[in-house]
């Protein structure tokens, strides 16, 4: 029975890992390590424990690592890393993040990029040279003739993930996917943030952990933070705080890598080097059962909340979660009843990410019963539309619609003082019915609102009579076509769509050209367009909102740099700020992350 089992184990984990490493997760992390533990205990020298997953797919040209790209020991709680560490002992370790995507191997020869390799086996990788060539973070030469690899992980920036492709259950996911495009498409939105450099003809070149990730800097490469520890307690201590902050990162971690600070080059040859460990994070993922869908309504849209039985997840107790939209419901297969993978990677809402597989089994399929769409919008009850990645009201004439525009609005406009009960009272009243109606309110209006005082009334309208000159990107983000934030804003404006006038006169099939947009995303600008003609020539013809001119080169003269603004500012608000370092060709950040300029 034992042996029986053993061969029951080798099997699904071989099996999860080839989906792991190809992008497509069956099973979550944590199921993964419990079947891993359990064959670890029934058989210790299982030959599994040092071979690697594969990552090949066929059509891309195989070729060889130079240094062997092995797996990581890992530890799951401050005991297994104790034991680890007492069986290193080392003087110092070199603390990183554990980045949560794909690896790559960045090979060079006299400082210029002649391969880009994929994990593969460990030892023979894909040549994805082509498609690593146009992601963020890879250098095609460098400041000086060094001959070896570079050793880093692709990822998905949240942000990107969040606006385009939410279809995939998580970055790590459409990052797998997205480099093994055989066209490339989609590489622009990956970064490549390194961690490791090797020389194999030298292997005293490099002696120190620490002095690898400064190399790396030196050159231009991303890099993940690096810390030297020489207490095993303040180790722990640091995962707690990571953890605690994770959430803020633009990109996923689950843990820490802990290192020997002395590089020992026999032991990175292994399949498992034994002087690295993954400190992981605690449990982030959990099965649990889906017992309903709910639909939350967000101006047109309605999105599904998959209402899950009580599981802990990060210290918190979880019994919603996120099911993004109707095709993520149809693609993973879901029903009331199906056990599903719930995880939370920083998010206020947690998400399920797939069925959880190990259980079906424990699962009668009599029981389990179809999730079942809202047919009518509950407003104004006209049919709603399924268009796969959205189900949503297409009456551009419904309240809860019209309502929402102008809340974005006011959003975007950061007026702080216009609350949601005021805004309520006004659509209620049928004072706002565009957002052009909030440039004639006046104060004596607001202060007979109910609890509206003078002063306040006062605040409103200056800000709302105080004249503004926003982007075009933000200026049409206001207006908030369905799924049309900034960002892709400015993917559409950086394409010479610069202006209001050019973007009206452009088709469906001119916006889809623009890379990575899509012809849905481009139907619902042209669409929204036209909807919004009328309201936003209005807001315009107050003279209060103007729309910047395109930036010139010479204008661009912070391009590169990125600003993160917060507490209060003496002289403006954080968005007028936000919109002026925009206009000079720099990025806003909305926390303090990683290569933030100021």
């Amino acid at each position: 029975m034992e042996q029986d089992r053993i061969s029951t184990l080798e099997r699904l984990i071989r099996q999860y890992q080839a989906s792991y490493y190809n992008g497509e997760a069956e099973i979550s992390d944590a199921e993964f390590d419990a079947l891993w533990d359990e064959l670890r205990s029934l058989d210790p020298s299982n030959p599994i424990f040092t071979q690697v997953g594969r990552d090949s797919v066929d059509g891309f040209p195989k070729a060889a690592h130079i240094i062997p790209m092995g797996s990581q020991e890992k530890a799951a709680n401050p005991a297994e890393f104790r034991a680890w560490a007492e069986k290193t002992a080392a003087p110092s370790y070199v603390v990183q993040y554990k980045l949560d995507g794909a690896s790559l191997e960045l090979q060079y020869e006299g400082g210029r990029l002649v391969r880009a390799v994929s994990r593969g086996d460990g030892v023979i990788g894909d040549d994805i040279t082509p498609n690593a060539r146009r992601m963020k973070g890879v250098l095609p030469r460098l400041d000086v003739p060094f001959t070896g690899g570079v050793r880093g992980e692709v990822l998905m920036p949240r942000s990107i993930w969040k606006t385009k492709y939410q279809d995939k259950a998580n970055c790590r996911n459409a990052a797998n996917g997205i480099m093994r495009r055989k066209d490339g498409l989609g590489c622009e939105d990956l970064e490549l943030v390194c961690y490791d450099v090797s020389d194999p003809s030298n292997d005293t070149l490099f002696t120190d952990e620490l002095e690898k990730i400064s190399w790396l800097q030196g050159r231009g490469f991303l890099v993940t933070p690096a810390k030297v520890f020489t207490d095993v307690d303040a180790i722990i201590r640091y995962r707690e705080e990571v953890a605690a902050q994770r959430e803020h990162l633009p990109y996923d971690i689950d843990g820490l890598v802990v290192k020997d600070r002395k590089t020992d080059m026999a032991d990175l040859r292994r399949a498992r080097p034994e002087r690295q460990i993954a400190f992981k994070f605690d449990l982030e993922e959990a099965v649990s059962i889906l017992r309903a869908v709910e639909w939350s309504e967000s101006g047109s849209t309605y999105t599904p909340i998959g209402i899950v039985d009580p599981v802990r997840l990060a210290g918190t107790t979880v019994q919603r979660a996120n099911l993004n939209n109707p095709d993520m419901i149809r693609a993973l297969g879901l029903k009331i009843g199906s056990p599903v993978r719930v995880v939370k990677r920083g998010e206020i809402i947690p998400k399920i990410e797939g069925l959880a597989l190990s259980a079906m089994d424990n699962i009668d399929p009599d029981t389990l019963k179809d999730i079942d769409l809202p047919k009518l919008c509950g407003t104004c009850g006209t049919a709603l539309v399924d268009s796969g990645t959205r189900l949503y009201c297409p009456n551009l004439q419904c309240p809860k619609r019209i309502h929402h525009r102008i809340e974005k609005w006011i959003s975007v406009l950061d007026i702080r003082e216009f609350g949601d009960k005021l805004l309520q009272r006004l659509y209620e009243s049928g004072r706002l019915t565009r957002i052009a109606d909030l440039y004639s309110l006046t104060e004596e209006e607001l202060s007979a609102m109910d609890r509206m005082g003078e002063l306040s009334a006062k605040k409103v309208i200056r800000h709302l009579r105080t004249p503004r000159t926003l982007t075009l990107s933000a200026f049409i983000a206001g207006f908030d076509f369905d799924g049309v934030g900034e960002l892709i804003m400015e993917r559409v404006t950086g394409a010479g769509y610069n202006t209001l006038e050019k973007l009206r006169s452009a088709t469906v099939e001119d916006l889809s050209r623009i890379f990575g947009l899509g012809e849905i995303t481009a139907r619902t600008i042209v669409e929204g367009l036209v909807e919004t003609k009328d309201d936003m020539d209005a807001v315009l013809a107050t003279g209060l909102i103007s729309i910047a001119p395109p930036p010139s080169e010479e204008s661009q003269v912070l391009r590169g740099y990125s600003f993160c603004f917060t507490g209060e500012l003496r002289s403006m608000k954080r968005s007028e700020a936000e919109d002026k370092i925009k206009a000079l060709g720099a990025q806003a950040k909305a926390s303090v992350v990683k290569d933030l300029s100021f």
